[in-house]
């Protein structure tokens, strides 16, 4: 009998919940300070949104790793100031898509805004010489939790992905949105979104294809 083989989203999945233990914890101590009273919006009460975003934290942290080039401590960073905008009342829920579809969204666009923020003070008190600017990915040491095989061809197909195809491939295959939500996450059209995941898809059953992924032989 073969051993169980996770699927890609089994990985993420297994990924976001231990690396977000300790910013859930945090994102709950604040959720329950949170008066509910105050979170009302206009499709859901205090104590539903608190329920809400519970709910979605493990997927949610998962989706803020991908935005945020899979580095662990921005991606809380994100995270985080996604929880208090959202139970600061400075981003609302209007009921007009999903929770989810909305959270995510909320989340893309502070990781970006975040973004933003880090190349300005680069620019500003960090002038280095042409040919130094080089970007690495440096990993925690308790990054090891990666030891399996598959798991770590998933983080590098992914990542060698263009950034619009990876993020809807995120969306679609671990995140289980449709491609509609997927559009309105990313904030473009359903024919742009349509175009990259057929293109990362390609790519991506290329991938498993050279490398045997699912080669039951071995």
């Amino acid at each position: 009998m073969n051993p169980h083989r996770p699927t890609a989203r089994e990985t993420v999945l297994v990924d976001a919940s231990i690396y977000s233990c300790h910013i859930f914890i945090l994102a709950k101590r604040l959720i329950d300070q949170t008066n509910p009273l105050n979170l009302r919006t206009a499709s859901m009460d205090g104590l539903e949104l608190r329920a809400q975003l519970e709910k979605h934290h493990c997927e949610g942290y998962g989706w803020a790793l991908c935005c945020c080039h899979r580095d662990p401590l921005e991606a809380e960073n994100v995270l985080q100031a996604v929880y208090v905008k959202v139970l600061d009342g400075k981003a609302r829920f209007d009921g007009k898509s999903t929770f989810k579809t909305w959270l995510f969204a909320v989340i893309r666009m502070t990781a970006a805004d975040e973004r933003r923020r880090k190349i300005f003070q680069w620019r500003r008190w960090a002038p280095v010489e042409k040919g130094d600017l080089q970007v690495t990915m440096k990993e925690r040491p308790d990054e090891e939790i990666y030891r399996s095989e598959l798991q770590i061809l998933v983080r590098r197909a992914l990542a060698d992905l263009p950034r619009r195809q990876r993020e809807v491939s995120q969306l679609v295959f671990y995140h289980e949105l449709t491609l509609e939500e997927a559009a309105e996450v990313m904030g473009v059209s359903i024919g742009s979104v349509r175009t990259h995941y057929d293109r990362g898809k390609k790519r991506l059953r290329q991938w498993m294809e050279e490398a045997k992924v699912f080669d039951e032989s071995e």
